[in-house]
């Protein structure tokens, strides 16, 4: 079993023959479901193709993001290159802060271009609705729950997944 095969349960790309940019879009922008925190969207002019982002901003998901005290969002901008078909990908880090149970997002201080592994995970004990003590929350949010289904997406169509940290996008 391959390195590749084992973090990301397929094939890797070159076993696979190349889709067109096209099926590669629709396969990221088919990750959406409404029980992930994060959704794949179309970018906007001067941003990217494609983003992946937390749903921080999302009515049912930022009360979550609140209660985790979450202080980082973060995004993977996307540009298909059709000539070499591969997905180029550059992270994106956010400062968040909480004002009356909103979140109010900013660029981080540290203006962080390139590639970030991050976890932030946290737990919680209290009185719960049922009278008793239990948890109030769990949770873990990583970048690899982010990135693992936007790499498989692009391998499954034929492509490379290229991270970028200097360079064009």
């Amino acid at each position: 079993m391959s390195i590749f095969s084992f973090l990301f349960g397929q094939a890797p790309a070159s076993q696979w023959t190349p889709q067109s940019a096209e099926t590669v879009r629709d396969a990221l922008l088919a990750i959406n479901r409404p029980t992930a925190p994060f959704l794949v969207r179309l970018g906007v002019a001067g941003e990217a193709e494609l983003v992946a982002e937390w749903r921080i901003v999302d009515a049912g998901w930022y009360e979550i993001f609140a209660e985790a005290h979450l202080e980082k969002a973060f995004k993977v901008l996307m540009r298909l290159d059709r000539d070499a078909r591969e997905v180029r990908a550059v992270d994106q880090e956010w400062s968040v802060e909480w004002q009356a149970g909103a979140p109010s997002l900013s660029l981080a201080a540290s203006a962080f271009r390139g590639q970030k592994i991050e976890i932030e995970f946290g737990k919680a004990y209290g009185f719960t609705e049922k009278l008793g003590v239990g948890e109030i929350y769990n949770y873990r949010f990583t970048t690899a729950e982010l990135k693992g289904p936007l790499q498989r997406a692009v391998a499954g169509q034929g492509w490379q997944w290229r991270s970028v940290a200097f360079g064009k996008l």
